[in-house]
């Protein structure tokens, strides 16, 4: 190393310690302050539950009661447009982190997010060979007063992780839908109709992986599949960063 190099790297050093004094780095799960960046704290390791073996095979949920089962009951009764998906975490456990990444602006934590999927389900995910990467997009005129879409930049994070190619603007969500929590399994259906179109036609996927947050009903990937679909995707597949235990 030459002197200019080892000044340089002197420097990046000093300018990394005093970015940690002013943003010390925070634990992902409780959000307390950390020694290590990118991990959870001692006191969160074995408090985060993952999506256990036990799962349907179809949107990835938790089997309770029927662990030997295929398929979920919301799966059997309703049609997916998805071939396949997978989530992380049961959502108890890391709700109060999603929080704080859709809300807060802990945007960091999505590095850490997409690592935990690459090392627990990359495998699985890639078995898939989906050639792009979509993220469920917000409304433009939420997004601006939020700063940021979550789906986006947990996204980006794992397009880079699992070396799969991120398309942010090729789906536009043009209706400014109520949050999907306040609302039932009916209720969400009629107010994703029409929600989602395709705003890209010059890229061409044979097999998408559509990106969220957190997956409840399918609703909202269903509604994005749809437009894909409309626009000549052959099969979608998506993976979430948590899903609840409920049909």
């Amino acid at each position: 190393m030459t002197k200019g190099e080892k000044l340089i790297f002197g420097m990046k050093k000093t300018q990394d310690r005093l970015l940690e004094l002013i943003f010390p780095p925070r634990c992902p799960s409780c959000d307390r302050v950390t020694k290590t960046a990118g991990k959870v704290c001692e006191e969160c390791v074995g408090k985060l539950c993952y999506v256990k073996e036990a799962h349907c095979m179809r949107c990835g949920k938790p089997m309770i009661g029927d662990e030997d089962g295929e398929f979920c009951e919301d799966c059997k009764k309703h049609k997916h447009l998805f071939t396949r998906g997978r989530s992380l975490y049961e959502y108890a456990s890391i709700r109060d982190s999603v929080y704080r990444f859709k809300y807060s602006g802990r945007k960091e934590y999505a590095d850490f997010y997409s690592r935990e999927i690459a090392l627990h389900l990359g495998r699985e995910i890639r078995s898939w060979e989906c050639d792009g990467i979509i993220p469920v997009p917000m409304y433009r005129g939420k997004e601006r007063v939020r700063g940021y879409n979550q789906a986006r930049w947990l996204a980006d994070a794992l397009g880079e992780e699992l070396g799969i190619k991120v398309y942010p603007d090729m789906v536009e969500r043009i209706v400014n839908t109520r949050p999907m929590k306040e609302l039932n399994a009916a209720q969400r259906q009629i107010n994703l109709k029409n929600a989602f179109i395709v705003r890209r036609y010059d890229v061409k996927l044979c097999r998408a992986l559509i990106v969220d947050d957190i997956y409840t009903t399918g609703s909202t990937i269903d509604h994005v599949a749809a437009a894909l679909m409309a626009a000549g995707v052959k099969e979608v597949c998506f993976v979430t960063l948590a899903t609840g235990t409920g049909v």
